[in-house]
């Protein structure tokens, strides 16, 4: 009896230890990210696909002026109390 628990125990901590990798839902990508989705919801206007100066200065102007936390905070107003 003790023999089986074991047994039982044993399997369950190795089963566990052999977890599959999950990258089903990974995409795979074989084009250069400037080409674009193709889909023109998601495309900035401004932006060319297939054009890397332009897709260069649109990652330029989107880092420094949305997604730069520093500089959106210092032209954000002081909250009043």
């Amino acid at each position: 009896m003790k023999r089986a628990i074991l047994l039982i125990t044993v399997m369950a901590a190795l089963t566990a230890c052999g977890e599959k990798p999950q990258t089903a839902g990974t995409p795979k990508s074989d084009t250069a990210p400037m080409m674009g989705t193709g889909v023109a919801s998601y495309t900035v206007s401004g932006w060319t696909a297939g054009d890397k100066a332009s897709w260069e200065s649109a990652l330029k102007a989107r880092q420094q002026l949305g997604q730069n936390e520093y500089s959106r905070a210092a032209a954000a107003p002081a909250a009043s109390q």
